[in-house]
């Protein structure tokens, strides 16, 4: 009589196994902010239009120099106005890229706003942070989107402007190439600074959490701020000092092309804004932590 022995089967090689690549991941947070963004006609309207607008206030700067330019060339210019109005027309068309930024900051930084405390008054921020439990991937990933949007959009604004307007400014010779000391550098840096102000933006959304309060103060940071400044200048040295650090003092710095001695160069002012972009979003993200959804 011969024994026969069965082997059972192992209590896990049946058992399902997790699909390869399944799970959260950075990546794939990532790819849903970027869907969120990018599916919504509001969104894409607004960016639309804010390219508009830049291309749109930078060939009105680029036709006003042309116009300066030939009015000077002409004789017709009174000699005290030409001495204490106008500067260099060659010099100041250097800026025509750029020269949209000051309402593209405007549109970029209410959108930024709006993208992420719409996501509170609508109770969305909850199904968020139960898919993605950590918290801070989420919010990076939303940061990170809409700075990308914001740097592609100031990039190309600026670069198609460049190339719109170079046939009005050569009508007076006032033409510029590409590679010309701080052009380049100043195009690039118009799609860095609207990345910046991007992510402080969306930072005032995540700590006030209100569209309304949000956007009151981003324009009070950019554009307030520094006319506060400004006015009390006269009251004390370091205020002048101090001013330069602002966020959108620094902002014009990283987009000049030509800067004076005392002022930040394209490099300092990079770094400032910089260091105020973090500083916001360091600050979003301990207060997201800490409070409940």
């Amino acid at each position: 009589m011969s024994a026969h022995t069965t082997t059972s089967p192992s209590p896990t090689k049946n058992a399902p196994r997790p699909r390869p690549g399944s799970g959260i991941t950075f990546t794939r947070v990532l790819r849903s902010e970027w869907i969120k963004v990018t599916t919504v006609r509001s969104t894409v309207i607004l960016i639309a239009s804010t390219v508009l607008v830049m291309v749109g206030l930078a060939l009105l700067g680029a036709w006003g120099y042309a116009q300066i330019a030939q009015t000077m060339n002409d004789g017709g210019m009174p000699a005290n106005f030409q001495a204490q109005g106008p500067g260099d027309p060659a010099v100041d068309a250097l800026t025509t890229p750029s020269s949209g930024l000051i309402f593209g900051q405007l549109l970029i930084a209410s959108l930024a706003v709006v993208l992420i405390a719409s996501e509170w008054a609508t109770g969305m921020i909850r199904s968020t942070m139960v898919a993605v439990p950590g918290r801070t991937p989420a919010l990076l990933a939303k940061t990170a989107v809409i700075a990308a949007v914001a740097f592609l959009v100031g990039l190309l604004s600026a670069l198609v402007s460049y190339l719109i307007a170079q046939p009005i400014l050569g009508s007076q010779d006032l033409d510029f190439a590409l590679t010309q000391d701080g052009v380049l550098a100043s195009i690039i840096n118009t799609g860095t600074y609207l990345a910046l102000v991007a992510v402080i933006s969306i930072s005032l959304g995540i700590l006030l959490r209100n569209t309304a309060g949000g956007v009151v103060t981003a324009v009070g940071i950019f554009f307030v701020l520094p006319v506060i400044m400004q006015l009390l200048s006269g009251l004390a040295a370091w205020v002048t000092d101090a001013a330069r650090f602002l966020p959108g003092e620094a902002g014009n710095k990283m987009v000049a092309v030509t800067a004076a001695d005392d002022a930040l160069t394209q490099l300092q002012g990079g770094l400032v804004m910089g260091a105020w972009a973090l500083a916001f979003l360091a600050a979003a993200l301990i207060v997201t932590k800490k409070r409940d959804v």
